[in-house]
C-alpha cells in the first residue's frame, strides 16, 4: 500500500471527524450518523495502516482520534450500585465456580503440606531447635504466650483491619503475579502452609493442639479459602500464559486477566469477612466450640454461595469477565 496516496485520499475524512468531535454544540441527527460513519471508517483505515504500512507517528494520531470517537460514540458508562449487585450475584460466584478444577486441588496440596510440615516439626525437636530457643519455644506456646495473646494484642477494629489488610495484599500478589508462570504463587502458598505447618507442629509438641485449632478455625477456613481461590486463580492465569488453548494468546491474556482483577474485588470482601471473625471472634470469650461454629457456619455460607450462585450464574453464560459491550475492543469496520 502507497501510504502517501492512502493519506490523500482519506485526510479529508478523518479532518471531517475530528472536526465533528471539536463540536461543542450537541449533534444533530445528521450528523451524528456522519459521526458514526466516518468512526468505522476511520477505524477500518487504522487497521489497514497498522498491518499494511506502519507509521509511528500517523498511527499515533488515528489511534487518538479512533478513541475519542468511540468515547463520543458509545458514550462514558459509570458504575452503579447495579453493577456491584450485579458482580456480587453473578460475576463473581460465576469466576469462582468456573475456577474451581485450580483452587480446589491447590486447596487441597497445600493443606496436605501444612499438615506434613506440622508433623514434622511437632515430632522432631532437632527441627523445633532450628526455629527458636527452647526458652522461646516454652514463651511461645505456654497458656497465655505469644500464639493466644497474639489475636487480643491490638483493638479488635484495627487488629481486624491489620489482618484483612495483610490478606488482601497477598491475594493481590496471587492473582497479579501468576502471569508470570504461576512461579511466584507457589513461593506465596509454600510461605503460608510453612507459617501455618510451624504452628501446628509447635503447638501440638506442646500438647495445646485443641488450643492451636480453636484459635485458628473460626477465620482461618475461610480466609484460607480466599488465599487458595486466589492462588488457583493465579496458577490459571500462568498456565494460560503457556498455553491459551483455541484463543489467541493476546485474547486469553487478557480474557482471564480481566476476571482476575475482578476477582481481587471478590476476594477482597471475602477477606474483610475473615478479618472481621479473626478481629472480634477469635479472642472473644465464646466457648471454642462456638467459635468454631461460627467459621464452619462462614465457610459453609462461601461454598454454597460459589457452589449454588456460581454454578447456576455459569449456566446461564456469566464468565466473571466482562459482558461483551464492555469489554469490546475489537477495531469495527465499515459496512
Amino acid at each position: 500500500m502507497d501510504l502517501d496516496v492512502f493519506v490523500s485520499a482519506h485526510r479529508a475524512e478523518w479532518d471531517r471527524l475530528e472536526a465533528l468531535l471539536r463540536r461543542r454544540r450537541r449533534l444533530n441527527g445528521a450528523e451524528t450518523d456522519e459521526l458514526v460513519a466516518l468512526y468505522q471508517r476511520t477505524a477500518t483505515h487504522l487497521s489497514l495502516i497498522q498491518s499494511s504500512a506502519p507509521d509511528p507517528q500517523l498511527t499515533g494520531w488515528l489511534s487518538q482520534l479512533v478513541a475519542r470517537a468511540r468515547s463520543a460514540v458509545t458514550g462514558t458508562r459509570r458504575a452503579s450500585w447495579r453493577d456491584a449487585t450485579h458482580f456480587l450475584a453473578y460475576g463473581f460466584p460465576a469466576a469462582v465456580y468456573r475456577s474451581r478444577h485450580w483452587w480446589v486441588p491447590t486447596a487441597l496440596l497445600s493443606t496436605l503440606i501444612a499438615a506434613l510440615l506440622g508433623w514434622w516439626i511437632g515430632t522432631h525437636p532437632e527441627v523445633q531447635a532450628t526455629i527458636a530457643a527452647p526458652a522461646e519455644l516454652r514463651e511461645l506456646t505456654r497458656p497465655g504466650g505469644e500464639y493466644e495473646s497474639y489475636y487480643s494484642s491490638h483493638p479488635a477494629a484495627s487488629f481486624a483491619a491489620r489482618v484483612w489488610t495483610n490478606n488482601a495484599q497477598a491475594a493481590a500478589m496471587c492473582l497479579v503475579l501468576g502471569v508470570f508462570l504461576g512461579l511466584p504463587v507457589l513461593w506465596i502458598l509454600f510461605q503460608n502452609m510453612l507459617n501455618l505447618g510451624i504452628g501446628f507442629g509447635l503447638m501440638s509438641s506442646a500438647g495445646r493442639l485443641d488450643t492451636f485449632l480453636g484459635l485458628v478455625l473460626p477465620h482461618g477456613l475461610l480466609e484460607l479459602t480466599a488465599v487458595f481461590v486466589a492462588a488457583g486463580t493465579g496458577l490459571r492465569l500462568g498456565w494460560t500464559v503457556i498455553d491459551p488453548g483455541p484463543r489467541t494468546w493476546r485474547q486469553a491474556l487478557a480474557e482471564e486477566g480481566r476476571s482476575a482483577v475482578g476477582m481481587a474485588i471478590g476476594i477482597a470482601l471475602v477477606l474483610f469477612v475473615a478479618g472481621a471473625i479473626e478481629g472480634f471472634v477469635t479472642p472473644s470469650g465464646l466457648p471454642t466450640w462456638a467459635r468454631i461454629a461460627i467459621g464452619i457456619a462462614a465457610e459453609l455460607a462461601f461454598l454454597a454461595y460459589v457452589y449454588v450462585l456460581g454454578r447456576r450464574a455459569t449456566r446461564a453464560g456469566h464468565t466473571g469477565d466482562l459482558d461483551a459491550a464492555e469489554r469490546s475492543h475489537s477495531v469495527p469496520t465499515a459496512a
